[in-house]
């Protein structure tokens, strides 16, 4: 819970900085300086760029705590099975062991998404962030009934 409350908290702080730049921009623009004109423009913009941004990551994060709620419901959630170091890190060799298994269950049921949601979970122990994201965006799309790529 207190992910989703910093999660929150940060994106109304975003939010608010977007809507101070947009103003900034719509102020430079009104100057009448070439120059300044330019500079609003691109600080208009940016508000833009930022919202579609949080608008995805957020529709993202939805639909993955969807997935894992309806997993947890049906008990297919993984289960923590990781060695940690003193520190509580998690051992790489244990990630790696891990991720080989999920990863030959997600190839031997590929339509599956329970097992493409939980092969996200093994990228993320394994530190491979970029591939967790795809891995978990294979399994909404899986789940939504949309078309995959290969």
């Amino acid at each position: 819970m207190g992910g989703k409350i910093t999660y929150v908290f940060l994106s109304t702080v975003l939010v608010l900085v977007f809507g101070v730049v947009a103003m900034e921009g719509v102020l430079l623009l009104l100057t009448g300086e070439p120059a300044a004109m330019g500079m609003g423009a691109v600080a208009f913009l940016l508000p833009l760029v930022g919202g579609w941004f949080l608008w995805k990551n957020t529709r993202f994060a939805r639909r993955a705590n969807r997935l894992a709620a309806e997993l947890e419901a049906e008990g297919g959630l993984p289960v923590d099975e990781l060695r940690r170091t003193a520190g509580g890190r998690i051992d790489r060799d244990s990630a790696d062991e891990v991720f080989a298994r999920r990863k030959a269950e997600a190839e031997e049921s590929p339509e599956d998404w329970r097992c493409w949601f939980r092969l996200a979970v093994a990228y993320h122990d394994a530190r491979d962030t970029p591939r967790a994201r795809q891995a978990m965006q294979r399994a909404i799309a899986l789940h939504e009934g949309r078309p995959v790529s290969a």
